[in-house]
């Protein structure tokens, strides 16, 4: 396969994702195999959404719709444009995925096939509904694929390079075991918002999105803000409304209520509004229904912080007071660009001998 294959390959798995709205399902008849997959994907959807009590049809649909956005041939001919992938032999990327939000894996799987490699994919149980069933797609599509994707259950045996994602905990075991092959090891990471008291009601609504995609599951979610001190939250907090909704989640509120229990037996100060409480913490990882903050004294003091953790962080949201900011509402929009941790994938799977 040519590059060029593999790119038109993936933008007609793009325009079939991009059926799939969350406004409605919309059969395009141009779209190639549409016959034989479309209904069987809106069946898929239901089944990842019983499968996976965090996996709401929403979040879905909302995963989807990223993708199909991305998946186009400008996109992926852009993204590519500053590799060498056409004379690189085929190597086996046995590839770890979480399963902590829909398709978390998908742009590694992406970025091992675009470059002319074959993936060995051991899922989560949490999300292993949606992309074996894509990949059959990609492969009416495009049937040389199918000698290059593989899934397993078991221990992973026989590849070139690994690239893993999980918890601080597994990460030491995988750098153990996988110390001999070519590796990319990926360990938790939070993202954090830094607000000023400046912010329009709009940005922290948009904030909102930030936060609140997903149930705050994604690396790319925000579950910190750095805030001034004598920051005020009531413009936050009324910002934050539009978001109440979320409460109709049973597994969501039951966090909530727990984590309140929690808070208030051990006499910790909070701010909260009924389905999100504020509490002081200088770590990162807050839990469900929980947004951590911390207050800064200057600017100049928090670039220092950030960049003392930024091993730590994986996405910056606020009004561009640091190269590489975010805007607020857009964490969840990533371009193919964006790796996770900062690794860039494609540059690492050039380089394996």
């Amino acid at each position: 396969m040519l590059l060029n294959d593999r790119v038109n390959a993936f933008s007609e798995l793009g325009k079939f994702l991009s059926q799939f709205k969350t406004t409605g399902y919309e059969k395009v008849n141009s779209v190639l195999c549409n016959q034989d997959f479309f209904e069987e994907m809106s069946q898929k959807i239901d089944t990842a959404v019983h499968h996976n009590g965090w996996f709401t049809k929403e979040n879905i649909l909302f995963s989807l719709k990223q993708w199909g956005n991305a998946l186009t041939k400008e996109n992926l001919d852009n993204w590519l444009s500053s590799y060498s992938l056409t004379k690189n032999k085929a190597k086996t990327i046995g590839t770890i995925m979480a399963g902590n939000i829909p398709l978390v894996g998908f742009h590694d799987f992406l970025s091992v096939l675009i470059s002319g490699n074959k993936i060995l994919v051991k899922q989560s149980s949490n999300d292993n509904q949606l992309l074996p069933f894509l990949s059959t797609y990609l492969i009416a599509i495009e049937p040389r694929f199918k000698d290059r994707i593989s899934f397993t259950f078991d221990k992973l045996k026989s590849f070139d390079a690994i690239i893993a994602t999980g918890s601080d905990n597994t990460s030491r075991y995988f750098e153990y075991y996988f110390s001999k092959v070519p590796n990319v090891i990926r360990k938790n990471r939070n993202s954090v918002a830094v607000l000023t008291g400046s912010e329009t009601k709009e940005e922290l609504q948009a904030l909102g999105e930030d936060i609140f995609r997903y149930y705050g599951l994604g690396c790319r979610s925000v579950s910190k803000i750095m805030i001034p001190k004598n920051y005020k939250f009531d413009l936050f907090f009324e910002a934050m409304y539009d978001y109440h909704d979320i409460m109709n989640s049973a597994k969501y509120a039951n966090n909530y209520d727990y984590n309140k229990a929690v808070y208030l037996m051990s006499n910790y100060k909070l701010f909260e509004n009924g389905f999100l409480m504020l509490k002081e913490d200088e770590s990162y990882a807050s839990p469900i229904a929980t947004l951590f903050y911390e207050k800064y004294e200057s600017i100049d003091l928090l670039i220092k912080k950030i960049e003392k953790d930024k091993e730590k962080i994986q996405c910056i949201v606020g009004n561009s007071f640091l190269s590489g900011c975010i805007e607020f509402g857009q964490t969840q929009n990533p371009m193919l660009s964006d790796y996770a941790d900062g690794i860039d994938i494609i540059e690492f799977l050039t380089k394996i001998n």
